[in-house]
């Protein structure tokens, strides 16, 4: 069985296996190996007798030889030219006046190229910067560009709890970090807590989400009241460290009691409702006093309809009910007789009144037609600024 080593080529880098054989190796030792960029100076880190998960014999490339002194005196040298490129590449970058901060420079071991990274709050234009480089450096040029996180990874620092951060020491691969995740752990929301030296959330937040979400599967709602073998109760708080939730009972007392001695609480309770159940918490009981008392509905008196109701139609419509269709009614019954008095014409009328009615053929008296005043000074008015002009 061969052997199989894990390399880092620098030391915040990422872990890249090969296969040691027919090499032995131990851990701290440096070997070469042949990269898809050129040749590279690596320093063991892992030893493993079986192929990492995920890889096979076939995708593991062997090492090329351990290093002997006059490759780590290169490496030495490499060493020298990146602290001597880095004061160079910052002297330029204040003369061309650019808004980037540089962080820190990578000389490949072969110098066959050379890696400047920075960080910038937007976009930067240093072609410029590009060319004083080449012409001082004489080999390939790379500005990249990189996040707070991997700046922090970069330098190394002290975080909030006192030791030296986790990305500098052994986080390789950045994993998103929420806000969400702090709310789950119940933590105040004060940035000034919750962020590391980077600024951004601390990535040790992701380190205990399973255990929460686990946790907080299984918890009932808190503040809700539940029916269960002590009677009514309502739940207060929880404690995920010892596994404990904290209600109040009906004699106004706190009991804590572990999670599988509530599920066994719920379950001497009677009939237990599935709402809950399907988002993954304990089934809880329906609470019979939350809320008011639902009384059946009252039945209502049967109406006596005075037709038919029209039925819809197969168009979504009414149909309409012809009179004949329509059920008969009752007629109210007739109103006593009383004596009539006889209705007077309009000729008796015009006699009571002293006038009498107009012959036929006599001439109709017409009435005045009333004056229309147009520019004039209506009585009792003024008159157009016109008129008065002319006037």
């Amino acid at each position: 069985m061969g052997q199989y080593v894990g390399l880092k080529f620098r030391e915040q880098g990422q872990v890249y296996f090969f296969s040691a054989a027919p090499y032995v190796v131990q851990v701290g030792d440096h070997v070469l190996v042949k990269t898809d960029e050129g040749a590279g100076l690596g320093r063991v880190v892992v030893l493993r007798e079986e192929p990492p998960e995920g890889l096979t014999e076939e995708d593991l490339k062997p090492i090329y030889r351990p290093a002997a002194q006059e490759d780590l005196d290169s490496s030495a040298e490499n060493d020298a030219l990146a602290k001597e490129a880095y004061a160079f590449c910052r002297k330029c970058v204040r003369r061309h006046r650019l808004d980037m901060k540089l962080v820190d420079v990578e000389v490949y071991f072969d110098r066959s190229k050379m890696i400047f990274y920075f960080t910038a709050p937007g976009r930067v234009d240093f072609r410029e910067l590009v060319k004083d480089l080449v012409r001082v450096y004489r080999t390939r040029i790379e500005l990249r560009q990189i996040g707070v996180r991997h700046e922090t990874q970069m330098l190394g620092g002290l975080g909030n709890c006192g030791q030296v951060c986790c990305c500098r020491r052994f986080l390789r691969r950045f994993e998103p970090v929420t806000i969400k995740m702090a709310k789950d752990q119940n933590l105040f929301l004060n940035p000034a807590k919750i962020s590391g030296v980077c600024g951004r959330l601390l990535c040790c937040l992701a380190y205990e989400k399973d255990s929460y979400q686990s946790f907080q599967s299984r918890l009932p709602k808190m503040g809700r009241k539940f029916q269960t073998a002590m009677g009514q109760v309502k739940t207060l708080r929880a404690n995920i460290f010892r596994d404990t939730l904290t209600f109040l009972s009906e004699a106004r007392e706190e009991v804590e009691v572990s999670l599988d001695e509530w599920e066994q609480l719920l379950a001497g309770a009677g009939p237990i409702s599935s709402a809950g159940a399907e988002n993954g918490q304990p089934a809880a009981r329906l609470p019979a006093f939350a809320g008011k008392k639902s009384q059946p509905p009252r039945p209502r008196p049967p109406r006596t309809p005075r037709g038919r109701r029209p039925e819809p139609s197969a168009s979504g419509g009414a149909e309409k009910v012809s009179p004949k269709e329509a059920p008969a009614t009752e007629k109210p019954a007739p109103k006593p007789e009383t004596e009539r008095q006889p209705v007077e014409t309009g000729d008796a009328r015009l006699e009571k009144q002293g006038e009498k009615r107009p012959q036929a053929g006599a001439p109709k008296k017409h009435r005045k037609p009333k004056k229309k005043y147009r520019g004039k000074k209506k009585p009792g008015g003024k008159a157009k600024s016109g008129e008065a002009g002319k006037k």
